[in-house]
């Protein structure tokens, strides 16, 4: 029995070390990935390309000068240290093609405020965000409300491309819209908690194979 014991302490030990040395492994990737992404999301901006691919160019940066044409659409979101509020999307003309920006949030009270629409020049990165899960709700169109950065529901909806790009910096700003930017903060990183789960895990596994070993020498005795 002991040798059972002792086995199985050991087998599982050793797996949950595994286990937690892996995490520690895919941390340090996952750390490069973010890391050549701040670097690409913080680039020398260009042009938007001609057909820029979804997979290739997320994040890349871009600068270019149009019309903001209007109507706007409202992206609901959430943010921590300003509670509430509504990104705002409008269709881009630039040259002889129409895209979409993301210009940044506005108050929940600045919903229904007149914003200036016109010439500007748009600094900021190509994004197709992934926003929709299972939970997400339906757009509330007759409200003008949508839950989610769906770039091809957008492009239909603004008779635009499905190109968007996400503001940083806007000349001339628009008063009230606070650009808010392409950045890695939410990009989940939880390796780290795994690693320490696992081999937190390892060490109750160790004790537990000692109490009983302990235990069952005290019984023998």
């Amino acid at each position: 029995m002991r040798v059972f014991v002792l086995l199985v302490g050991v087998l599982g030990t050793g797996v949950l070390l595994w286990l937690g040395t892996w995490q520690m492994q895919r941390l340090a990737w996952k750390e490069g990935v973010l890391a050549e992404i701040s670097s690409r999301i913080g680039a020398e901006p260009i042009g938007i390309p001609a057909l820029p691919d979804p997979q290739t160019d997320r994040y890349l940066p871009v600068i270019a000068s149009g019309r903001l044409t209007g109507p706007e659409i409202h992206v609901l979101i959430s943010q921590k240290s300003r509670g509430a509020g509504y990104r705002i999307i409008q269709a881009f003309e630039t040259g002889e093609r129409s895209v979409m920006v993301d210009l940044g949030v506005i108050r929940l009270e600045d919903k229904a405020a007149i914003r200036s629409s016109g010439e500007v020049t748009i600094t900021g990165n190509l994004h197709w965000p992934d926003e929709i899960d299972g939970f997400t709700p339906d757009n509330d169109l007759s409200a003008n409300i949508y839950f989610s950065r769906d770039v091809p529901t957008l492009a239909g909806a603004l008779d635009a491309e499905p190109i968007l790009i996400i503001a940083r910096d806007l000349s001339p700003s628009i008063p009230n819209v606070s650009p808010l930017a392409v950045d890695t903060s939410g990009i989940p990183n939880d390796h780290l908690g795994y690693a320490v789960t696992w081999f937190g895990l390892a060490m109750v596994w160790v004790g537990m194979t000692g109490l009983f070993l302990y235990r069952g020498r005290r019984k023998l005795r």
